[in-house]
């Protein structure tokens, strides 16, 4: 075995956590994923691990962290977290619970426009790793780099997350605009009127602007509402065909996080005034305040202003 060839614990053996391990070894790296139902403990698994990459849904997240608190970690054994969502409780994003349970480890935020079907089968494909820790954040493009996933850069961490994070609300509202064949015209105003009230949220949570319009940003935003493979874009369709919002999350395999996050989303806007007119009709739809039509009619009449 060659010696630059590391040692990599992927945590989640779902769909996410399946297609990141299968990136790994194509680089002939030493991969092993672990779950809950594994027969070895976390700690164990992780004890000679040169990276740990975290592919958990959100509910799960702040509990592997408390796990890894106890474990004993390679001194610069980086951990990357690889989750879209917000913590109910504490509104927090998953890098944000990382660096509060475990400050001293080197932390990298990997997201993108990344369908896991798309990638387990060898599809072109192009990704961002994130880090305050420059050499950190190369350690992790250089194991996930291959001919068919071209990795990038980048020293906003909170902003890649978040443009991951919230394009799955998104991704609801574009399904249930498919669902009731609206349009190519309402399709694409819809997405970017979306992409100006992400931005704003992101600049409250002290992301850089123009990481946006990136791959984690723009690039995400659009590959989630074009494709069907979206689990949030699965949602808003089937509830544009009649289904209730159980319905539709019970035809879907693996967790929607739009839903959560647009929950979160709601406390956050309202907390501190910030207006996100799309996000927020999605939320009323979810909860049954509203149906799709006078959602479709309260955005289209919203006071006259100008575009920015």
């Amino acid at each position: 075995m060659k010696s630059d060839l590391k040692n990599v614990t992927i945590v989640g053996s779902g769909a996410w956590g399946s297609a990141l391990a299968n990136l790994v070894q194509t680089n002939q790296h030493h991969v092993q994923i672990w779950s809950r139902q594994s027969q070895v403990s976390l700690a164990e698994m992780v004890s000679n691990s040169d990276a740990i990459i975290s592919a958990v849904s959100i509910k799960g997240v702040r509990a592997i962290a408390e796990q890894l608190q106890t474990a004993k970690l390679l001194p610069d054994a980086v951990l990357v977290s690889a989750t879209k969502g917000l913590e109910p409780i504490t509104r927090q994003t998953p890098s944000q619970i990382w660096r509060s349970l475990l400050p001293n480890q080197p932390l990298v935020v990997l997201s993108g426009p990344n369908l896991s079907k798309e990638i387990m089968a060898g599809q072109p494909a192009a990704t961002v790793v994130a880090s305050n820790d420059e050499s950190a954040a190369q350690f992790i493009q250089h194991i996930f780099a291959s001919r068919n996933f071209r990795v990038y850069t980048n020293f906003d961490p909170i902003g890649v997350e978040l443009g991951g994070t919230l394009k799955n609300v998104i991704a609801i509202a574009v399904g249930a605009c498919d669902g009731l064949n609206l349009g190519t015209n309402a399709k694409s105003a819809l997405i970017t009127r979306s992409l100006i009230e992400i931005i704003r949220v992101g600049v409250y949570f002290g992301a850089q602007p123009e990481t946006f319009w990136g791959l984690s940003g723009l690039g995400d935003l659009l590959a989630t509402c074009n494709s069907n493979l979206s689990r949030n874009y699965q949602v808003g369709y089937a509830i544009a065909q009649g289904k209730s919002l159980e319905e539709a999350i019970a035809n879907v395999q693996g967790t929607a996080e739009g839903v959560n996050t647009a929950n979160v989303l709601m406390e956050i806007s309202d907390l501190e005034k910030i207006s996100v007119p799309v996000s927020r009709y999605v939320y009323r739809l979810l909860k049954g305040e509203i149906n799709l039509q006078q959602a479709v009619e309260g955005l289209m009449e919203r006071d006259l202003k100008p575009e920015n």
